[in-house]
């Protein structure tokens, strides 16, 4: 059975996607299931949002060195499963998504408070960690 690959999706992938990305990879290795997780944006900023990282390292987990991605055609057609987080991916045509897709309908953090921002990274790792359940019970 091939490892099942789950694209995270969002315009600037500077928030969302990658919160949901750090927490992915981690289920993944507490799982120990065999995922391909890839991330990227329509649009890519030029670095993750600093409310992130600092939401993000008080949950254990250091974003200060990733850099915002462009997703590739091939990524998203290659994709089990296509994952958006509720900001407009129109520039990725869903035509061309290789398998399922999700939108999460997650508010943006890009620019939040502290208190905010919090709120919509348990959002994801509960969603994530939902999701996980789905995978680790088809495999």
């Amino acid at each position: 059975m091939t490892a099942p690959t789950v694209a995270f999706v969002c315009v600037q992938n500077a928030g969302r996607s990658q919160m949901a990305t750090a927490f992915a990879k981690q289920e993944t290795a507490d799982r120990d299931l065999d995922v391909n997780v890839v991330t990227g944006g329509t649009r890519p900023a030029d670095h993750v949002h600093e409310n992130v990282v600092e939401t993000m390292y008080d949950v254990g987990f250091d974003l200060s060195d990733r850099t915002p991605q462009e997703v590739t055609f091939e990524e998203i057609s290659e994709s089990d499963y296509v994952i958006t987080m509720g900001c407009s991916a129109d520039d990725v045509c869903p035509a061309g998504w290789g398998g399922e897709n999700r939108d999460w309908g997650l508010d943006d953090p890009h620019g939040q408070d502290a208190e905010t921002t919090a709120e919509i990274r348990d959002e994801i790792q509960r969603r994530v960690a939902a999701f996980f359940d789905e995978l680790e019970a088809e495999q």
